[in-house]
């Protein structure tokens, strides 16, 4: 049964099936640019769906042939242009703070992402499909940094999401020569996790969510939490945390649960507890 959430605009369409968001960029006469009205309902909606307890897994993905060009030029211009009614320290504060609501949020979402690429991902685009924890494309997908065509540096994390999949020499060879990673090359690198025909996408993005949904929400939770947290620390750190969750995750129903259906041979049901 899918359950359909207004965002708030048409910018943005979210749906829930099967413990599986979706929230779908719906510009596509517009390559999916990061829109005024577009990029405020996704900042709510990851606040909304992470605190939704029908929600396990998240996939973000964009309507008709593309995934997201990035920002939109012409918005841009008028909230951080030269001609924009503010002082430098306001523009720089006001795309900060668009970029922790929605590019960090993305990745520290409590629940596993998925980005589903159905074409391009370029700009800040690019850096929302690598914010998320993993990545399934079509095989016309790619991503591009597209900064440098215009003369910028480059935004929303796309530097360090990039430099932590590939290594710092590719990312920044990448964005220096503004040259495309295309789908056979991103999923040899690893950034791709899973490249399958465009006309299969979709439902291969639900089956790879659906599947992933069908854990232990709270198991899932940990296990983000220690991934991320590796990026960042050391072994010992990390070694820590995870000892710490570990422990947390056995005192569980789900846990209980599951080693019981261990010795009985059947499946388990997780329900988050």
């Amino acid at each position: 049964m899918t359950r359909d959430i207004d965002t708030g605009t048409q910018e943005l369409l979210c749906s829930v099936t099967d413990h599986v968001a979706t929230l779908t960029l719906n510009r596509p006469e517009k390559r999916n640019a990061m829109g005024a009205e577009m990029m405020p309902a996704l900042a709510q909606m990851l606040v909304d769906l992470d605190a939704d307890n029908d929600v396990r897994v998240l996939v973000l993905t964009g309507a008709g042939q593309g995934f997201c060009s990035g920002g939109d030029i012409a918005n841009m211009g008028k909230k951080i242009g030269p001609a924009a009614k503010l002082t430098l320290d306001e523009k720089i504060a006001g795309l900060q703070e668009a970029q922790e609501a929605s590019s960090l949020a993305l990745y520290q979402f409590s629940k596993p992402t998925i980005a589903a690429l159905p074409g391009p991902a370029a700009g800040a685009g690019m850096s929302l499909a690598l914010a998320c924890d993993l990545r399934i494309a079509a095989d016309s997908a790619y991503l591009a940094p597209a900064f440098g065509a215009i003369g910028a540096s480059g935004d929303f994390g796309g530097s360090w999401y990039l430099s932590n999949l590939i290594g710092p020499g590719r990312a920044k060879e990448v964005y220096y020569t503004n040259r495309h990673i295309m789908a056979a090359e991103a999923e040899m690198l690893g950034v791709f996790n899973t490249v399958v025909p465009a006309e299969d996408l979709r439902d291969a993005a639900q089956e790879m969510a659906a599947g992933i949904a069908k854990g232990a929400p709270i198991a899932l939770r940990y296990m983000k939490e220690n991934h991320n947290l590796a990026m960042v620390a050391d072994l010992k750190t990390t070694m820590l945390q995870e000892g710490d969750r570990m422990v947390r995750a056995l005192h569980t129903e789900d846990f209980a649960n599951a080693a019981m259906a261990f010795m009985m041979k059947k499946t388990p049901e997780f329900k988050g507890k």
